[in-house]
């Protein structure tokens, strides 16, 4: 019935420093702000550090404060996301695990929330293990890498460590970042890039170094 539905919900949330895939599914509350809300005050903290942890998260996770007052299920995908995964953040927990927590999303909702999340790391000295298919978001966000086959460790290290495996991230169902293999691609034409890029960020900067000094050539 939907009592036993949501205090079954509520008693997922005190999993604390865990989010599901997709989280979205956990949220019950009447208001974002009460959602969000429904941890640090199950730890017994007073209001006004509950508010200011509510505030904090929102920020982290580019929500405006135009969105406390509404129902999280009159929202859009993506801010339910956000929502779900600030009302953990609001409890401060020092270790994360989540699983895909922006599969599904478009390029921006992934980088509000892997950004939001990379920033509370930082903020909190706090550790994350993350769960994901996606190469580029790992690429991107992700000091050390774990490619798993089967419960066992394939391979471990940094990007340029496990990236440089590409026939054996290709045996266990995985594949080198896509701008990885566009720079592969320029290369290949002659283009004189810098292999080991795995972002979109650098491989924009090192197309742009190389233009420049053809231009300084030109002259």
């Amino acid at each position: 019935n939907g009592k036993e539905a949501k205090n079954r919900l509520k008693a997922l949330r005190m999993q604390v420093g865990v989010v599901f895939q997709y989280p979205e599914y956990q949220l019950f509350e009447e208001t974002v702000e009460q959602d969000i809300a429904f941890g640090p005050r199950n730890l017994g903290l007073s209001d006004s550090e509950v508010q200011q942890r509510v505030v904090e998260a929102m920020e982290l996770l580019k929500l405006s404060k135009k969105l406390r007052k509404k129902s999280p299920f009159d929202l859009s995908g993506g801010q339910k996301r956000r929502i779900a995964i600030a009302g953990v953040l609001a409890m401060k927990p020092k270790y994360l695990i989540l699983d895909e927590p922006a599969a599904g999303l478009d390029p921006r909702g992934r980088r509000e929330i892997l950004g939001g999340l990379g920033e509370y790391v930082k903020r909190n000295d706090a550790s994350v293990i993350l769960v994901s298919h996606s190469m580029e978001d790992m690429a991107l966000y992700a000091d050390k890498l774990m490619v798993l086959d089967h419960g066992r460790i394939s391979r471990y290290g940094d990007a340029h460590e496990v990236f440089a495996h590409a026939e054996e991230l290709k045996s266990v169902g995985l594949s080198r970042p896509q701008i990885t293999k566009f720079i592969m691609e320029l290369q290949r034409a002659g283009i004189p890039v810098e292999g080991g890029i795995y972002s979109v960020e650098d491989a924009y900067n090192e197309v742009l170094r190389v233009f420049d000094e053809k231009k300084k050539g030109g002259r």
